[in-house]
């Protein structure tokens, strides 16, 4: 089982069976800090985060292994700082001279981060807990070497899926109240630690089978949504079989080197949406169901809020379409600036075609189950764009991110209902979105999300 089924319960105020939540993310005040010691540190705010993290992950871990796989978990030997921007050092057998990074070193089975570059960059734009998110990826490293699973012959793909599920897992307990540093919601925090994972995703040039492939934003959020809906015995699964079978990442000779912005299309030219039109007819087409009509102008819906930039009318049967916002969301990001992409923006229309499905068939189109089953059924359109599937459009590398950094902002309506109402949790509506995407039909968007 590749994660959260799309029969299984759901509830609009839940994520992965907790309480969504919207209190504060971040250190605990007034907790004493942790005695652990890293080497080369300037005793400075980002290292006693990072130490505190690595305390309560270590914690964490000692509880866990003994639980879940029979084995204890013994602290790793050696957690080193150091500045990528100033004088080198020798870490791992390498000079941290550029090294914005941080990694678990299974030579000496030590943990080292970048306190000049790296950890600023990832408090300044995610907040503290975005630290916390890599350093807990780097522990879910040192438990595989502590579990004998990651081998010489186990591709670096499957070693940081695992890793990644890892972090999950902690993080499920310290949204559970159980970290002595450490408090997480689980709708705003939980949102951020997702933003982390996009922000260190593998670039469209990078294939899933290149030595160091840590995977794109897509399959990470899976893989940490696995582990933080189930135990760490479903990280452990995770193999070559699954990966290959799983991944969204293209290989290395289907990888884009061009970049971000190969394959963007302009999204309000004539030719897209008609293309768009004839791949959203062959996902949502039902016997008998009208087609909703386009409409370029937008004009006033009786009974209904109109969202932008696309919207659907139920009492017209019509998607309108706002052009200018439309093309803004679709231009290629380009060193943070720009729209989120051409899929993000074909998303959101296909999203509104989704609702005309819904009216079809007799569900209602407002409300939280509505917007979880229009993120679900956008995903099975999604499947049917994918390679090798023969549409007019098809899916390109890293369009799937897109779709993610589009439920991950703070208004998404990939996952809206008809008047742009959603659940204020990305990690619900990326998982809706997988859902749909993972199943490739329509009815277990219907029975799951109602």
């Amino acid at each position: 089982m590749d994660g959260t089924g799309a029969a299984e319960r759901w509830s609009a105020t839940k994520v992965a069976g907790l309480e969504i939540t919207t209190g504060e993310s971040g250190p605990r005040p007034g907790v004493p800090d942790t005695r652990l010691t890293a080497e080369g540190s300037d005793g400075g705010e980002l290292d006693r985060l990072a130490r505190n993290a690595v305390d309560d992950l270590q914690k964490y871990w000692g509880e866990q292994l003994p639980a879940a796989f029979d084995r204890g978990f013994d602290p790793v030997s050696r957690l080193i700082s150091y500045d990528s921007t100033g004088p080198a050092v020798t870490v791992c057998n390498s000079s941290t001279a550029g090294a914005v990074n941080a990694f678990y070193c299974s030579l000496d089975d030590s943990v080292a981060w970048d306190r000049g570059q790296l950890l600023p960059t990832l408090d300044d734009s995610f907040g503290p807990m975005a630290v916390v998110a890599v350093l807990a990826h780097e522990l879910g490293h040192a438990v595989q070497f502590r579990l004998g699973s990651a081998g010489g012959r186990t591709s670096s793909i499957v070693k940081e899926q695992q890793a990644d599920c890892y972090a999950g897992n902690f993080f499920r307990w310290v949204a559970e109240g159980n970290s002595p540093h450490f408090r997480l919601s689980t709708g705003p925090g939980l949102n951020q630690i997702l933003a982390t994972l996009f922000f260190i995703r593998d670039g469209v040039e990078t294939g899933f089978d290149a030595e160091g492939a840590h995977g794109n934003a897509f399959d990470r959020v899976s893989a940490f949504q696995f582990g933080f809906g189930d135990g760490p015995e479903r990280c452990a699964r995770i193999d070559e079989a699954e990966v290959r079978r799983r991944i969204t990442q293209p290989a290395s000779g289907q990888a884009s080197p061009a970049g971000e912005t190969a394959g963007n299309l302009p999204v309000d030219d004539q030719d897209s949406l008609l293309a768009l039109q004839e791949t959203l007819r062959a996902a949502f087409g039902r016997p008998g169901a009208q087609w909703p009509a386009i409409s370029r102008s937008g004009g006033p819906c009786p009974g209904a809020t109109a969202t932008t930039p696309a919207s659907y009318c139920p009492a017209t049967n019509t998607v309108g379409l706002d052009l200018g916002e439309l093309g803004r969301l679709g231009t290629a990001p380009e060193q943070g600036e720009g729209g989120l992409g051409d899929f993000a923006a074909f998303a959101e229309v296909a999203s509104r075609y989704a609702l005309a499905r819904q009216q079809a068939e007799g569900y209602p189109l407002t409300g939280l189950a509505t917007a979880q089953r229009t993120a679900c059924m956008t995903g099975v359109w999604a499947a049917t764009i994918v390679v090798g599937r023969g549409a007019v459009l098809q899916l390109s590398p890293g369009d799937l991110d897109e779709a993610v950094a589009e439920m991950l902002a703070p208004r998404s309506l990939i996952a809206a209902d008809a008047n742009g109402a959603g659940i204020p949790s990305g990690f619900a509506r990326v998982e809706a979105f997988r859902d749909g995407f993972t199943a490739g039909a329509i009815v277990p968007c219907l029975e799951k999300y109602r």
